[in-house]
This record gives structure tokens, sequence and C-alpha cells, in this order.
């Protein structure tokens, strides 16, 4: 049979039956080579290779043709164009003469600019509570919406589109929550499962799930259905702070009423899925913001974090399979099925997928909380939001960007970086909570980071006795720094003592004591040591007046 050439019947070859690769003879009869085309892929090792082994090498079968028949066979290699003969040098590829497949067509440009988030894309639409916070104003923005639809799609799928839109938990970790959730158990042994939402929002500048609770509870209670059936829960436990009273009424109305109306308990919004929703009132311990010391408060015992392994996720609380998760994660997932995972992570840099809550507060103009795209300039959020920093951009000191426990940075970091989990972690900071805490140029800084030591030594549980003691030390360095009272080398003894401390506990509040404290040493030592040189000084003048 002929073989089908682009360029048209040649009477010359003759393909052979036999595969994978379809030898070609020209007469006089020559050993079989590989038909494939140089122009074909310019980049492909095959083709260079073999038009050498034709023409080139001292064994090559094609050597002593006449230059003739060499001209003609080079213009049918730089003639024909089928990719896929270059790509898998196939029989199929060498007879049939298929026209070439185009190129696909090139990634979209990457994002340069983050922020401006548009009204239609805010998740949370009641932020400021101007709407009716409860069900029938809910479902005026979409709450609720089809939600049976959403849990008949079953565990697997929830959770692959949790990890195709890049969600990271928002309580301050930053772990992809798509892959937390996957964590729990696919068959049950006996045991039920649970999922529990940390509402214990302690942290210093943290407010954004007090707003959720305030005035979208029915989002949060959405988000608890849809992410306890993609952890196959059978229950959810809200754990809330123990100052928010107000939150804890509004929630518990809520939640009457999603009862009420079918959307929770036995068979959920009609799904056939039996879910349950209990709220929890804690008493005002930070260190219960801490998901193994929640779960022991939850039991009824001290709220002490526990020894890791076994993880919550094996054994939390009641011995069962749990899931501890924060406020604003749960509550955004129910958008993100209905909009699409793509939808959400076309927003922020990759890997730092979405919207986020940022709590703004400190010297700016207009204090606020905001929802904003992941990965927007620091300065932009601030002078779009806020009204800027107080006494305009180069009145600033520094920023906590995260919330009192991730490193400060001064103004020069703070110009140009971005809001996000891997910009800021470039800077040895953290986005944490995003609690955005503002200091200008009037503010004490040392007296600032005292201010936050001192709060981590009266929330230390005392179990860990680097963090019982250290926490303490910290405090007490800095109130002598505060006022100079030191010894130039105490400021290396202090960053020592934070190192001995962190990493050293069973929690991370130890980690939490002793970060802004490094922060401090980091970018403003000559602060500290101006400060202890002016009082040598001055007790130097005194004796000597004296």
């Amino acid at each position: 049979m002929e073989v089908g050439w682009p360029w048209g019947a040649n009477p010359r070859f003759v393909a052979s039956a036999s595969p994978p690769l379809a030898p070609l003879f020209f007469h006089p009869p020559i050993p079989a080579f590989h038909a494939v085309i140089r122009d074909a892929a310019s980049s492909c090792q095959i083709c260079r290779q073999s038009e050498e082994a034709l023409f080139s090498r001292k064994d090559a079968p094609l050597k002593n043709l006449s230059s003739q028949y060499k001209a003609e066979l080079l213009h049918h290699f730089k003639t024909w164009r089928l990719n896929s003969a270059c790509r898998s040098l196939s029989t199929q590829a060498a007879t049939t003469g298929s026209t070439p497949q185009p190129p696909p067509p090139p990634p979209p440009p990457e994002k340069t600019h983050f922020g401006g988030l548009k009204d239609e894309d805010r998740i949370f639409t009641n932020l400021y509570g101007l709407h009716d916070p409860l069900l029938k104003g809910a479902m005026k923005r979409g709450d609720w919406y089809r939600t049976k639809d959403l849990v008949l799609k079953g565990t697997d799928w929830i959770v692959n589109e949790i990890k195709k839109s890049g969600l990271r938990g928002r309580g301050g970790a930053g772990f992809p929550s798509g892959l937390k959730w996957s964590f729990m158990p696919k068959v049950s042994d006996g045991r039920p499962s649970y999922l529990v939402v940390n509402a214990d929002e302690s942290e210093p500048g943290t407010c954004k799930d007090r707003e959720i609770m305030r005035h979208d509870p029915h989002k949060l209670l959405e988000g608890c259905l849809i992410a306890g059936v993609g952890m196959r829960a059978t229950a959810a436990y809200i754990y809330i702070r123990g100052e928010y009273v107000n939150e804890r009424l509004t929630l518990e109305k809520a939640r009457k009423e999603a009862y009420q109306a079918g959307l929770l308990g036995k068979n959920a919004c009609g799904s056939g899925y039996d879910f349950d929703v209990h709220i929890h009132f804690g008493a005002g311990a930070y260190i219960c913001g801490e998901e193994t010391a929640l779960l022991e408060s939850l039991e009824g015992k001290q709220g002490k974090p526990r020894l890791k392994p076994p993880f919550p996720a094996n054994a939390g609380l009641y011995g069962c399979p749990t899931t501890v998760t924060n406020v604003e994660t749960v509550a955004v997932s129910p958008t993100i099925l209905r909009r699409g995972p793509e939808w959400f992570a076309s927003f922020g840099r990759k890997n730092n997928s979405g919207t986020k809550l940022f709590c703004i507060s400190g010297h700016v103009n207009k204090p606020c909380t905001v929802e904003e795209e992941m990965s927007i300039p620091l300065k932009e959020l601030l002078e779009r939001h806020c009204g800027g920093v107080r006494g305009g951009w180069d009145n600033l000191l520094a920023v906590i960007p995260g919330g009192s426990s991730v490193p400060l940075l001064p103004k020069y970091i703070c110009d140009d970086v971005l809001m996000d989990y891997d910009a800021l972690k470039a800077v040895q900071s953290g986005l944490g909570t995003a609690a955005v805490i503002v200091m200008d140029k009037s503010t004490d800084v040392v007296d600032a980071i005292a201010r936050l030591s001192y709060f981590y030594k009266h929330e230390s549980c005392g179990q860990c006795t680097p963090c019982r003691e250290g926490t303490g030390w910290l405090w007490m360095i800095m109130e002598r720094l505060k006022v100079g009272n030191a010894m130039l080398e105490e400021i290396d003894m202090l960053q020592e003592v934070t190192k001995q401390i962190e990493g050293h506990t069973i929690c991370a509040l130890g980690d939490a004591a002793a970060w802004p404290v490094q922060g401090l040493i980091r970018h403003f030592r000559p602060e500290l040591e101006r400060r202890i040189r002016e009082r040598a000084q001055k007790e130097l003048l005194e004796a000597a007046a004296a």
C-alpha cells in the first residue's frame, strides 16, 4: 500500500505493515529508518538523532544514496509537519497523514495587581449590619440557596472543590482547608465524627468573627452543615468567646430559625442527612483558642492543650474524630461551592487565594473590618478603606500585620509588602488573623510590645515550663527596657530567652509570646540601645552632681 504523504503519494516509498514503526523502503532496497521530521518540532532530540542516523554516521543506511534522492528525501523531511508523528513515532502517524492539532492557547498572563474587590464579589454582604441578620434577610442575600443540592453531591465532591479553591485556614495558621478536612476517617469505626468551630476569638486586635456572628450568622450555620457533610460529621459545636454575649444571643436565635425551617436537624434541608449544631459558651480564657485546649474545655475540663499525637482528626472531642476550624473558614465554604472554586482562586496570588476579612485598628483615620482580595498591598488597604494613616503615610512607624502574635514591620517594609501568607512570611512576619494594628510615630513601640508581653504572661496556662517561666521573664525585661533600666547585654539575653521559649512548648502560645519581642529587637534595636545609653548617661550626671 502507498503511504498517505501530506505532499501526495510517492511511488518510490512503500510502507511495511510491521508495527509499531512503519519502515520505509527505497529502491534500491535499504534498511528501515524512522520517518520523523526535523522541522515538525525543532527542539525534538529524536528528530536530530534520526537525521544524523540517516545521513551522517558511518553506519548510516542512506550514506551511499545519490545526491538527487538524498535531496528529495531531505525536502520531504522539512515539509512534513505532523507533530504527532514526531512525538509518538507511531504507525498511525506515519500512515494517515492527519492534520496536526493546533497548539494549546497560552496561559493567561499572571495577575500583577491585587485589591479593589467589587461589591458583587463580596462573600459577607451584611458585614456592617445594614440589613436583617436573621433567616428572612439571609435568604434574600442568597444564604441557604439550593443547599440540598450541595449536600447531595457528596463528601468527596465538597472536599475536592475546597481543595481546588485554594482556601487556607483563616484562623492564623493558614493550613490548606480541603486537605485538613480530608484527614477525617473515610470509613466509620462506630464512633461519631464532629466538627468544632473555633469562635473563641481572643487575639488582641482581631474582631472579624464577631462581625460574622453578629451580622451574618446564617452564613456560619450553613457553612457548618456543608463542612460537616464534607467531613462526614454528625454534629457541630460552636465554641464562642465568653465576652461575646450579644453575638451568642444572635447566633442562638438564628439557630432556632434554622431548626424550625428544617435547615438543620433531622433530614437537614431535605437532603436525608441528619446534622445538629450546638453552641457552647466559653469563659474568657485566651488559651482555649488553641484547638486541643478548646476540646478539653468542651469536655468540661481545664482548658489546657493536649500533646500531639494523637491528632484531633483521630481522637478529638470525647475521643472521636474531630476537625477544629475557624468561623471565617467555615462561613465562606457555601459561597465557594455555589460560585465555583475557580472563581475563588481567581483572587490573590498563587497559594494565597480568595478574599479575606481584615480588621484594621490603631492610628488610622477610619478603623474598620473590611473584606478585600488577598495579596492587596498593605498601603493600598489602609488608604482605600481607612482613609490612610493618621498624619499621613510618612507618619507611620510600624504595623503589626496579623494580630498581636506576629512580629511587627517597620515603615520601609510596609511601603511595598502584600497582605498574604507568603509575602509576609518572606519578611519574617505573618498574616495570622489579618488583624492590622497601625502605629504612628507618636507610639512608644517598646511600651506597646511590653504590654503584649504582659498579655501572654497573663494568659499562659502554666502547663509548660518554658512558657510559664519564660513569658514572665520576657515581661520583666521589657518593663525595664521600656525605661532604659538595663544593660546592653540584656538585649541579647532577651533574644536568647525568646529562642528558648519558641518551639519548646506544647502549643503555639509560647511562640506567640516570643515573636513580637523578636520583631522589636530585629527592627528597633537602636531604639532599645538609645534608651539604655540615655539612662546610663543621666545616672552618671546625677551621680556627678551629687
